[in-house]
Formats: C-alpha cells, structure tokens, sequence
C-alpha cells in the first residue's frame, strides 16, 4: 500500500493518474492547502518544501523501510522506475521523456501557475503582470503543440511525460488558453481526457474538489510565504 498526500491541484493530479494507470493501491491523506496543513510537523517530515504532493512507498523494490518522496517530478520518477513502465531504460528514449517532464516541471508548471495567481488571485489587478504570464502560458502552448504535431504521445509512447503536463493544460479556459488555436495540443488533450484513468484520477479528487472559494486567510497562507513562513 502506497500512501499518497495530496490536494486536487495539477501537481496533485499527475500522482493520481500514475497511479490510477499502473494499478498500484493506494491511499489519499489530503492536505488541505488553503488551511495550512503543509505547515503540519507530519507533513514537513515528508516534504520540507512544505508544498504537496509527497508519497511514502511501504513496499520499496529494496525491501528496506518505508521511502518518502517529495514534488512531482521526482515521484513520477521514482515510481516510473520501481515499476518498470511508462519511463524507458533505453538511453535515448528515457532522455526523451525526461526533457519534455523537465520542461513541464521548470516551465509550463511554473508559468502557468503565475498566470492563475495573477488572473485569478492576485488582490490587485497588474496589467503587466497578467498578460507576461498569459502571453507566457500562449508561448509554451505553442512548443507543446508543435511538438505534437505528427505524434500521439509526447514522447512518441505514452510516458510521465504526459501524465504530468496534462492537468497544466486542463485548465486552459482559466489561463486564458483557447485549444482552438492549438490543433495537435487540442487532440492529444482529447485523447488524455478519455483515458479511463485519468478519468478515475479525477474522481478521486473530486471530494476535496468543490470547496468554498480560497478565503482571504488561505491566500495569505498559499501567497504570503516567508522563510519565517
């Protein structure tokens, strides 16, 4: 049994659609991130970045104790490895897959994610600020769907390199997106929105997904970090 702490975000998403594609057995322990729980001791203990997703794997291929491991990427990794799938041994492949999880986890994810904090969040509306990261967002769109252009799957198969950069393009509408103008990124999108497990990822968030709007208290709790916290 895999334990999983997660919160129904895009970087939350990816682990769960791993993890509904390989068939491992796992369990949510949601850490709710408007409310603080990543500053919890527990949860700390896992993921000093205090930013979620982390896992513990019980059963780790070394047969040791329990492993934990923090951000996206390098669970994706990790698991990718201990199964055998979905993350090629072969050189060039693997290369492949880890450039475009690496692109995902130091660009799209990144620009993206200022692009919902300052069109959706930020308490002051910057014009600059809106359209760097809207017109950023537009730029990545556009590397993503030139590199699908002639291909089903990012990296030619079905790899972590889709299941971490397709819950960043599902809220396309809030990033101010239109897949229109996105042909190969619009298919390749419709084709991961179909897959039996990514839907079953997203039911399995979707007890924490209807919540209140984030208060004025969690957005000083998710924006207003310090090193004193």
């Amino acid at each position: 049994m895999l334990d999983l702490y997660y919160w129904p975000t895009p970087n939350g998403h990816k682990i769960t659609i791993f993890l509904e594609e390989a068939g491992i057995e796992y369990r949510i322990h949601p850490v709710d991130i408007s409310a603080g729980d990543q500053f919890k001791p527990e949860f700390l203990a896992l993921s000093p970045n205090n930013r979620m997703p982390a896992i513990v794997d019980n059963d780790p291929i070394d047969g040791g104790a329990p492993i934990s491991v923090f951000e996206s990427g390098a669970i994706l990794i990790y698991l990718a490895d201990k199964i055998g799938r979905f993350l090629p041994t072969e050189t060039r492949a693997r290369k492949t897959v880890l450039e475009w999880l690496m692109w995902q986890m130091g660009g799209l994810g990144p620009m993206a994610g200022q692009n919902h904090h300052f069109v959706q969040y930020a308490p002051e509306r910057i014009p600059y600020a809106m359209d760097r990261y809207v017109n950023e967002t537009n730029r990545l769109y556009g590397v993503l769907n030139k590199r699908l252009e002639g291909r089903d799957w990012i990296a030619d198969d079905y790899s972590i390199a889709d299941m971490a950069t397709y819950p960043w393009i599902r809220p396309h509408e809030r990033q101010k997106q239109n897949l229109g103008d996105f042909v190969h990124l619009k298919r390749w999108f419709e084709r991961m929105q179909s897959r039996p497990a990514v839907i079953s990822a997203y039911e399995k968030g979707a007890p924490w997904t209807n919540r209140p709007a984030v208060t004025e208290e969690g957005k000083k709790l998710l924006f207003g970090q310090t090193a004193r916290r």
